[in-house]
């Protein structure tokens, strides 16, 4: 049955339901609305916090076999409307069919490779009198908040960890972007008992009336740092356990060894995938001096080439950015390059009323300057020049974030010497902006707090127990 992308509503206790009031998200193409959802007031939330904790008392007790029937069912479900939901992820998102079609896939996969996982449960005295064990058990209720720019696999990365572990979980998708997280509600209704999974969407009242109610009990948040300690100072109210997935500023370091053929067309990929609106990307791209002309040359080459446009058209690469307040953002930034008189190399844009910012890339700026020092979360980059291995890992290193960075060159000892003293939770060599289910994710300083994903995130949805067990 084919899946209907043009009404939408809240999942509450599997029940599908609407609001006196509704909103609209837009659509960064062209600026036209998209439909209307509905606008959750705390009356709603607490209907879904209570259907949660009462689901809870039968859902933690499942087996694991169990949870994983539910689960592989719902990741079907999503392969069976994997078009359906990439065109309204370019619809609601803007990025471009190619990449929305690869997150579904990403979306799609995720789901088994964490139910591949299992929790340690470890032993730590086996004696005559008496036997200890640790072991991790569910938390409760888990609030996932969702960012824009990764919608449908930033939901299903919070979705299954929580589900796997035998908590339930209420999903806030960004009012950016509602559109696909309430879908993939909807879809789990069909898998999950009632009060498992269910998605609620809102305007920016609804995050802080989750993180202060006293009936979750945990907060899974991807956004922005400033956002984040907001978040993290509501939960403190009610001791709530936290992961927060924040900001990066990205460096990756180009020795003067490698294949720069080879290597401009990886590094242009990965510093403006979803028009750079990835935490992960390459924000900071610092090149060896003896190679900088011929690699930035070969990189305005290679960025020039792709095309800009709307993502439904045939060979986009470059889609929108994604909101008003971010390519406000964004525009402000050029105009601080350009008073500073930085030397910046855009491609030229189509006519369009869409939120579309120019390709860039900066020449050398000065490290203090401020391209270099925030996150852009636009297709802006700043290239700079080093010679000397220490100052570039003491300049990469120079950031209040800590979310992943990359080395690049053909000696791999030496690559793997500069990576190990770089501050990052993900460090890549001759690659960058790399994940899997299997792997934590996180970040270190300004880029977060505990980890997604791996082992180590699926204890980040459990409370640590330890067993004292005496033979009567």
């Amino acid at each position: 049955m084919a899946l209907n992308t043009t009404t939408f509503f809240n999942v509450i206790n599997n029940e599908l339901t609407s609001t006196p009031h509704t909103r609209h998200g837009i659509n960064p193409a062209n600026r036209q609305p998209n439909p209307e959802v509905p606008l959750s007031t705390a009356d709603d939330l607490d209907r879904a916090v209570a259907a949660a904790r009462a689901a809870f008392k039968t859902w933690s007790r499942t087996s694991l076999d169990e949870r994983r029937v539910a689960i592989h069912a719902f990741a079907d479900l999503l392969a069976a409307h994997a078009d359906e939901l990439a065109a309204l992820l370019t619809r609601e998102q803007g990025k471009p069919l190619a990449q929305a079609s690869v997150e579904l896939g990403m979306a799609i996969q995720w789901p088994r490779g964490f139910t591949s996982l299992t929790l340690p449960e470890t032993v730590l005295e086996d004696t005559q009198d008496r036997q200890v064990v640790q072991r991790y058990v569910p938390l409760g209720v888990c609030g996932a908040i969702v960012p824009w720019n990764f919608p449908v696999l930033l939901a299903v990365g919070k979705i299954i960890p929580a589900v796997y572990t035998g908590n339930t979980v209420i999903v806030k998708p960004s009012p950016f972007t509602p559109y696909c997280d309430l879908k993939l509600a909807e879809l789990a209704a069909k898998c999950f008992p009632p009060g498992v999974v269910q998605a609620l969407s809102g305007g920016d009242d609804l995050g802080p009336m989750m993180t202060e109610h006293p009936g979750i009990d945990k907060i899974s948040f991807t956004g922005s740092t400033v956002t984040g300690r907001r978040v993290m100072a509501s939960c403190a109210k009610t001791l709530k356990r936290l992961t927060l997935e924040l900001g990066g500023n990205d460096p990756a370091i180009i020795c003067e060894d490698v294949d720069v053929d080879a290597v401009v067309p990886k590094v242009g990929i990965v510093s403006f995938l979803c028009a750079s609106q990835i935490c992960m990307m390459i924000k900071r791209l610092y090149v060896h001096e003896k190679i900088y002309d011929e690699f930035r040359d070969k990189l305005i080459q290679f960025v020039q080439a792709m095309k800009i446009g709307d993502g439904t058209e045939p060979d986009v690469f470059f889609g929108p950015v994604q909101n008003a307040m971010q390519y406000d953002k964004a525009k402000n930034l050029l105009g601080a390059i350009s008073a500073d008189s930085l030397e910046a190399i855009s491609s030229p844009l189509p006519i369009s009323s869409g939120y579309f910012i120019p390709p860039t890339i900066v020449d050398n700026p000065p490290e203090s300057s401020r391209i270099v020092q925030e996150e852009p979360f636009a297709p802006i980059l700043p290239m700079l020049k080093w010679s000397d291995e220490a100052d570039v890992l003491t300049r990469a290193n120079a950031s209040e974030y800590g979310l992943s960075a990359s080395v690049w060159s053909k000696d791999f000892s030496r690559a793997r010497r500069m990576a190990d003293h770089l501050e990052a939770g993900s460090v890549f060599v001759n690659s960058h902006f790399e994940c899997a289910p299997w792997a934590p994710f996180g970040g270190h300083k300004m880029s977060g707090i505990g980890t997604e994903w791996g082992v180590n995130g699926l204890k980040a949805y459990c409370n640590s127990q330890t067993l004292w067990l005496h033979q009567a």
